[in-house]
């Protein structure tokens, strides 16, 4: 008996002994975390909106975490093509994305797209709310929504308007806004918001709906003038521009908002420093302000759970709008 004591206590010893050996090098590479320059994908061209912000917490990464923190433009099928590089690359804790979440909410509705939005994908931190404005060339005899209503009631082939991409939401709000109105608005559909705001300043279409962010620096030259926001409340920068829901359509007033994305299994205790060092950033003043320069509001504290359930929602209305314009994904 004393024998066989002695031979479970060895064994025991020996297999403590190896959990610890396996262990030490987890607990190493845990703690080494980044063991290399993190990445921030951008799922569109650089000078935008998500370039922006992305550039504004690579900052506050780099300066937390002493690393190289990194930008990379992904630009190219609606966000998809850095979704795709967060999912093969993003499971180690290295690689994040920041974008709209209206590639949850949005995308899978307009595109056909190979990833699970509520499953391959996980925001992490909101790091700007924003919203559309409906914006018109300065020659549209039309200063304000009522004047517009009327002007396009006068068109028998109706008014076409411009929007960043087929499908999304710039496509959405118009044509909404021309069943509420019962006016005919019909959409034109450009690969982002550069051109389409370039053909509307030249006066091969009327009116866009836009992201503030790109809109915004075009209003303020009085190259196009702005008619209502798509937002719950006022923009800060344009405070004489009202909201549709002033206006009698509260159905378009829905804030969006950007976050910083990562796969939902690269390491939880990433996800949280990562999720911490990105809601500490946003709260200072100085880069609320730059934010604010872009057109967008300072973001909210959420959690993860709460930025999916908003997501979730956004999703069944769009799709309740899509289907009832009978649009197809393309």
């Amino acid at each position: 008996m004393k024998q066989q004591s002695n031979v479970a206590r060895r064994g025991l010893v020996w297999a403590l002994a190896c959990g610890l050996m396996g262990a030490a090098p987890l607990a190493r590479a845990q703690a080494a975390w980044p063991s290399k320059p993190i990445r921030l994908l951008v799922g569109a061209p650089p000078g935008g909106s998500a370039d922006s912000l992305a550039r504004l917490l690579a900052e506050g990464l780099q300066h937390d975490l002493g690393k190289p923190v990194i930008v990379e433009s992904k630009p190219g099928a609606a966000g998809v093509l850095a979704v795709n590089d967060l999912l093969a690359n993003g499971k180690d804790g290295h690689t994040f994305l920041v974008i709209q979440g209206g590639i949850v909410s949005e995308t899978p509705l307009a595109y056909k797209v190979n990833y699970q939005p509520f499953r391959d994908l996980k925001p992490l931190a909101q790091i700007s709310r924003t919203g559309l404005v409906l914006v018109a060339n300065k020659e549209v005899p039309a200063s304000n929504l009522q004047e517009l209503l009327a002007y396009a009631k006068t068109q028998k082939e109706g008014l076409n308007f411009a929007s960043y991409a087929t499908g999304m939401k710039g496509h959405s709000s118009g044509m909404l806004l021309g069943q509420l109105a019962d006016v005919e608005m019909k959409h034109v559909g450009y690969k982002g918001s550069p051109p389409g705001l370039t053909d509307l300043m030249g006066g091969h279409v009327p009116l866009m709906f836009d992201g503030l962010p790109s809109s915004l620096p075009l209003i303020k030259a009085g190259k196009i003038k702005a008619i209502a926001v798509n937002y719950p409340t006022r923009i800060g920068e344009l405070p004489q521009v009202p909201t549709f829901k002033e206006l009698g359509y509260p159905q378009l007033a829905q804030a969006g908002w950007f976050a910083v994305w990562s796969r939902p299994d690269a390491p939880p205790q990433v996800q949280q420093k990562i999720r911490e060092l990105t809601q500490k950033h946003f709260q200072q003043a100085a880069v609320q302000a730059r934010v604010r320069e872009m057109g967008m509001d300072a973001p909210g504290i959420f959690t993860s759970d709460e930025l999916m359930a908003d997501l979730k929602q956004a999703h069944l209305q769009q799709a309740a709008l899509l289907k009832s314009i009978n649009y197809q994904p393309q």
